[in-house]
């Protein structure tokens, strides 16, 4: 496989991912805030989204910007995803298919590992980049309601909104021996619509009222990330890669950051019994310039592995939302907390004649409080397989296959569980910058 054809396609689609349609959804809750919160953790998901302490020399872990250090070749990875959600409240639900893709990233060390072997030097300073594009809110909600009122009249509301935020990421990683640490510097975009209807029954005199709210949202964000990674076992003389067990120590977060919003507002006002001259706006707000702050957030973790073998990994993840902030559309939120385990087996890395023996199994489980209320939490059991795949003249690359069941709950009120289906594709090549000698 040619990786500057890869490249190409890369660029073609950091500029298109952003203009496709939003998909359809309806998750009540993404009216809260800038919307429902996609999940970034990698292609090689299916252990609970770890990442704080995951490192590996042939995947991207784009919320640890250390882990780039480690990465062997260049790898260049593509995710989406499909979600089932069945929605109950009381005795209603529904069942609503959505999805998209999950991201776009290509990674690559500044320095081909070939060169150096055939120099037969040994590098104590490995350095890498990434660059990403990646859905980072969604918006997709359809509610309507009625309230009897015998002394007035039944009201019908309906609450619709679309949209979302997306992610253009750059970032770096620097290993020297044990130690990693790594920069993501981020730029984030996206349009916010929020639609609400109200009406009061058939009363003579009265209004159809129609609330229209477009927010424009642009915004600059960071993370710092470090790895230390702690050798248990002593070298083989004859090994030239530590295939010995390892204990790594991850973390990585940000502080509050500014964004900026671009809004306009409309307020309609139709008669019950209406023809289209009749229809009165009664407020129009263009334009309107106003600032927010996202929340400081840390997570930290640790992974105690074998090389090629077996990984076991625990972390915790903290987000202050209750530092967070939007002039154009004022909220309270909640502080975040998130726990996650996880594990990863692999039967027989080099097994030639057992497919079945070289697949990675991973199994996790991971539980969050969501900001977006204050009893709201989520929980899911996930589970993956990554499928490798040996192309001419290339490293193993990896198809990588997840499911997430799991579940939001509050207290009296909506309940959503939901099943998750993710694909990923990863592509590893080593002839990125490596020098040809001739003659």
């Amino acid at each position: 496989m040619d990786f500057r054809g890869v490249w190409k396609t890369f660029i073609f689609l950091l500029f298109t991912l952003s203009a496709t349609a939003q998909p359809k959804d309806n998750s009540p809750y993404s009216r809260i805030g800038l919307g429902k919160p996609v999940n970034h953790s990698l292609s090689a998901a299916g252990f609970g989204g770890l990442s704080a302490a995951y490192a590996d020399p042939l995947h991207v872990n784009l919320l640890n910007p250390a882990s780039y250090g480690t990465l062997n070749t260049a790898v260049f990875e593509a995710g989406l995803y499909a979600i089932n959600s069945k929605l109950k409240f009381n005795d209603q639900s529904s069942n609503v298919w959505s999805g998209n893709l999950s991201h776009l990233a290509l990674a690559f060390p500044l320095r081909n590992p070939l060169n150096d072997a055939l120099a037969k030097k040994k590098r104590q300073i490995f350095w890498a980049m990434n660059i990403a594009l990646l859905p980072n809110t969604s918006i997709g909600y359809n509610i309507e309601t009625l309230v009897v009122d015998p002394q007035l009249d039944t009201t019908y509301n309906s609450f619709k909104g679309t949209g979302g935020t997306n992610k253009l990421l750059w970032g770096t990683g620097v290993r020297y021996k044990g130690f990693s640490a790594g920069l993501n510097l981020g730029y984030f975009f996206g349009q916010l619509e929020n639609e609400r209807q109200t009406r009061i029954g058939d009363v003579v005199g009265g209004f159809f009222d129609i609330y229209e709210d477009n927010i424009s949202v642009r915004g600059f964000t960071y993370t710092l990330g470090a790895q230390y990674k702690i050798d248990l076992d002593k070298k083989a003389p004859d090994e030239s890669v530590y295939n010995g067990r390892s204990l790594i120590f991850g973390a990585y977060g940000s502080s509050r950051t500014n964004f900026s919003t671009k809004s306009t507002k409309y307020r309609i006002a139709i008669p019950t019994n209406y023809s289209l001259t009749e229809i009165d706006t009664v407020s129009r707000q263009l334009g309107i310039k106003e600032n927010g702050k996202l929340p400081a957030e840390f997570t930290l973790g640790v992974m105690y592995q074998k090389a090629a073998k077996w990984r076991l990994g625990l972390e915790y993840g903290f987000a202050a939302w209750k530092g967070y902030a939007n002039e154009a559309k004022p909220e309270q939120l909640f502080n975040s907390h998130r726990i996650a385990a996880g594990a990863e087996i692999i039967p027989d890395f080099s097994s030639y004649n057992k497919y079945i023996q070289r697949i990675r199994y991973r199994v996790g489980f991971y539980y969050r409080t969501d900001p977006r209320l204050e009893d709201f939490n989520q929980y899911a059991l996930t589970i993956g397989f990554g499928l490798p795949l040996v192309l001419p003249r290339q490293q193993t690359s990896f198809v990588n296959l997840s499911f997430e069941l799991g579940q939001y709950n509050t207290k009296d009120a909506i309940k959503e569980n939901f099943v998750k289906i993710a694909l990923g594709f990863t592509l590893n090549d080593s002839s990125w910058f490596y020098k040809r000698k001739f003659g």
